[in-house]
């Protein structure tokens, strides 16, 4: 089972790009996220991992694969009966914004049946717009979003769909 979602911020790729490789201050923009503490030292490379926890759902530990500085990386979870695999991608919209896109596959037996519990479990809220800062606006109108994120680093902030 294979989820995306998607969201578009005023925003340089470089930027956002600072705030998702510092994979351990993501509890502090994303409602969706816990902790996520790394198990090893220097910069998010391939190979590196992360425990990472989330609401109702058992801890992970992530392994990244795949990593593009400044565009993209992917780590993957595995467990008895499922691997989860999480892709992050930058995209240069042209108009110094930036789409933030996270798709996850849950592969096997037990994966086919969490994805559907996790979407199960949250619904979405659209954004409020007293929430949305001034410096990064988003494009919440397009209904196929299902979820987003706050990112908060100095003046930046990125508001969008929460889960509940």
């Amino acid at each position: 089972m294979e989820q995306s979602t998607r969201i578009d911020v005023e925003a340089p790729v470089e930027q956002v790009w600072e705030v998702l490789r510092e994979v351990e201050r993501w509890p502090e923009w994303a409602s969706t996220v816990t902790s996520v503490r790394r198990l090893d030292d220097g910069p998010l490379a391939v190979g590196s991992r992360v425990r990472v926890e989330q609401p109702r759902i058992p801890p992970t530990e992530d392994v990244v694969t795949e990593l593009e500085p400044g565009r993209s990386f992917i780590w993957v979870a595995t467990g008895p009966g499922v691997r989860a695999t999480a892709r992050h991608l930058l995209e240069d919209l042209g108009t110094g914004g930036t789409r933030v896109t996270l798709t996850v596959e849950q592969a096997g037996p037990v994966g086919r049946v969490m994805g559907r519990f996790v979407a199960a479990q949250y619904a979405v809220t659209p954004p409020s717009t007293a929430s949305a800062s001034a410096d990064v606006q988003v494009d919440s109108s397009d209904s196929r979003y299902r979820t987003a994120c706050e990112i908060s680093t100095g003046s930046m902030t990125l508001s969008g769909w929460k889960w509940a």
